[in-house]
């Protein structure tokens, strides 16, 4: 009987799952092995440790697998397709798939077909599949070239907003202002005392003593806030929306290119646009979500976003099997 193993690696966790060609017969989890996030030599024991878990909760060896799907990020990284081959040669014996995390997790929403896949969680990355199996995209730049709309981008821009209202507002009004509520929910999350100490350490890079602010970590920061009617935070997550439909609508007309003869003009496109998403961002943060599907439908009258966050690690295991 043969037996497939996919693997999602995250941003901040790596997922597994064992299955056949008709079931799932175990899951197992471990922190991230994103070499650009954690040592290799840490990377490549938790995902040894990883995979022995998942072994033992199914009863099967691993020297059993057919075949691996591995999909992560940073695969154009030499040096990161080679630990990714080598670690899992090391334990697994089969023939390795690797991909890009974008591609699994398109896999899981349109398995082979075509359509545009929304990323935002940590970062932000739009992809999309055209009719020919070509990929094309927008953003996906890093946090700081680029992942508009993603939980960093909006724990940065809420301080920003915040620290412009502070400036404009009159000096009586500025103790009740929502920008105060919100740099001190802000301060609260950081463990900080003062905005004097929120500044020194939001502009602080990172060393030895202390790591650079995690500014993703405030976007759910700001979402509470925004639920409790903080304006600021509001607009915010409203333009966190608008920026990746903004991007979506890069990749509609990058399909629509492809798909179109040279020399000749761009086609209406699709009766129906596919869109779906994944990633914290979109998943969690339904205002965020709201605010993308609302300028969709204002840009994109053809797109028809999916109800419920597509899961790459299914993505994954449709690839191992179909291989």
């Amino acid at each position: 009987m043969p037996i497939y193993l996919a693997i999602d690696a995250g941003g901040t966790s790596t997922r597994c799952a064992l299955a056949d060609q008709d079931r799932v017969l175990a899951r197992a989890f471990t922190g991230s092995v994103k070499l650009m996030r954690v040592s290799e030599p840490e990377a490549t024991a938790r995902l040894h440790a990883m995979l022995a878990e998942v072994a033992a909760s199914a009863a099967v060896p691993l020297s059993q697998i057919t075949r691996t799907c591995f999909g992560l990020a940073g695969l154009t990284i030499p040096a990161v397709r080679a630990w990714a081959t080598r670690a899992i040669s090391e334990k697994i014996p089969g023939p390795l798939i690797l991909c890009g995390d974008e591609e699994i997790a398109l896999d899981a929403a349109f398995a082979a077909g075509p359509g545009i896949l929304v990323i935002a969680g940590t970062g932000s990355n739009i992809v999309g599949r055209t009719p020919s199996g070509d990929l094309v995209g927008a953003g996906g730049w890093g946090p700081v070239l680029g992942d508009d709309g993603a939980g960093y981008w909006i724990g940065l821009e809420a301080i920003r907003a915040a620290l412009r209202a502070q400036d404009a507002a009159p000096a009586h009004l500025a103790p009740k202002d929502p920008s105060a509520a919100l740099l001190a929910a802000i301060q609260l999350h950081w463990n900080l005392d003062s905005l004097a100490a929120l500044i020194e350490y939001g502009n602080h890079r990172g060393d030895a003593n202390r790591p650079a602010p995690d500014f993703a970590s405030l976007a759910p920061v700001v979402a509470h806030c925004a639920e409790q009617g903080n304006p600021i935070a509001a607009a915010i997550l409203r333009s966190a929306g608008c920026e990746l439909a903004g991007q979506v609508a890069l990749v509609a007309r990058k399909i629509a290119e492809a798909s179109t003869p040279p020399g000749s003009d761009l086609e209406p496109g699709p009766a129906t646009l596919e869109i779906a998403f994944t990633g914290s961002v979109l998943t969690h943060i339904a205002a965020v979500r709201a605010a993308m599907v609302a300028r969709l439908g204002q840009t994109l009258p053809a797109a028809r976003v999916q109800p419920a966050p597509v899961d790459p690690l299914d993505g994954a295991l449709f690839r191992a099997r179909r291989a």
